[in-house]
């Protein structure tokens, strides 16, 4: 599947793009695009499409996408019904990011924006009454103009950089990050395991990278990571298998071999328990929404 790279224009040389769409259905394709997007759905019902990650939303739904994060939104079938009344109604806010350069980050008033725009790497969907309370700013934002507008979006960003009410959608190892692997223990093991996950990775040679003892190099990834050796691989075994599946180049055994695992039987049950779905599944949920 072609992921397409999504050129915005920001009128006027204005710092912020507003689109408020009410049209019968979502029409863009599976894309990125390196500004920072946050889309909430007043009206309308469908799947959201994000890294790795495939969602139901309904109205209310809103979220914030990171830099370059590959996504679509889809309108249920009802929808794309020539005889439908019914309409999908949206608002979509887009920022370079340049709008909140890095030296801003420095200072403490703008901490809470510089951790949302870290969280927005993986994607994030808000939940709960506070999809309500940002949504009417979000209207706001979209019937202001010029530094008004800047200002809301501003106090937006902090109000979403603050709420517990979220859950990030794409999977951790989804997106290979940037890193200084010339120093640290911790990042020389990491730069050996994103380099070799598609291989056999031994405990003891993992540990012998980070000049430890096996038991104890347990203690210490468990703590660093927060996860097993055994599962961050995996994360990002299946991160791998996702963008396989959805090229449509591999069958599903290739896949499993592809992306490290040696066993079919135990890459199905891994990929269904990360994802949701069995690989077979994802790939149709994947292209049955984009093939339209």
């Amino acid at each position: 599947m072609k992921l397409m790279h999504e050129k915005i224009d920001f009128p006027l040389q204005s710092a912020i793009k507003i689109k408020w769409q009410n049209k019968p259905h979502f029409t863009y394709p599976w894309h990125f695009h390196p500004e920072y997007e946050i889309i909430y759905v007043i009206q309308g019902t469908g799947n959201s499409f994000v890294a790795n990650n495939i969602e139901h939303f309904q109205s209310g739904d809103l979220a914030m996408l990171g830099s370059n994060l590959p996504h679509f939104w889809r309108s249920d079938e009802k929808y794309h019904d020539d005889n439908s009344s019914e309409n999908i109604n949206y608002i979509v806010i887009q920022f370079s990011a340049e709008l909140l350069h890095e030296s801003h980050f420095k200072f403490a008033e703008f901490q809470v924006i510089s951790d949302l725009l870290k969280r927005s790497a993986r994607g994030i969907r808000f939940s709960g009454s506070f999809r309500e309370k940002a949504g009417k700013k979000i209207v706001k934002i979209a019937r202001s103009k010029g530094f008004r507008q800047l200002i809301l979006l501003l106090e937006l960003l902090f109000a979403l950089g603050k709420t517990d009410q979220y859950h990030l959608l794409a999977s951790e190892s989804y997106k290979e990050q940037d890193q200084d692997f010339s120093n640290d223990r911790m990042a020389r093991v990491l730069h050996y395991i994103s380099t070799s996950y598609q291989q056999k990775i031994e405990l003891e040679k993992v540990a012998g990278i980070a000049h430890l003892h096996p038991t104890a190099f347990c203690r210490f990834f468990k703590e660093k990571s927060g996860k097993s050796l055994s599962q961050y691989v995996n994360d990002m075994r299946i991160a791998y298998a996702c963008r396989l599946i959805i090229e449509g180049k591999y069958s599903v055994s290739q896949v499993c071999f592809e992306s490290g695992f040696n066993n079919l039987s135990n890459f199905n049950r891994t990929f269904k328990r990360q994802t949701g779905f069995t690989p077979t599944a994802y790939f149709k949920e994947f292209h049955n929404y984009n093939n339209d």
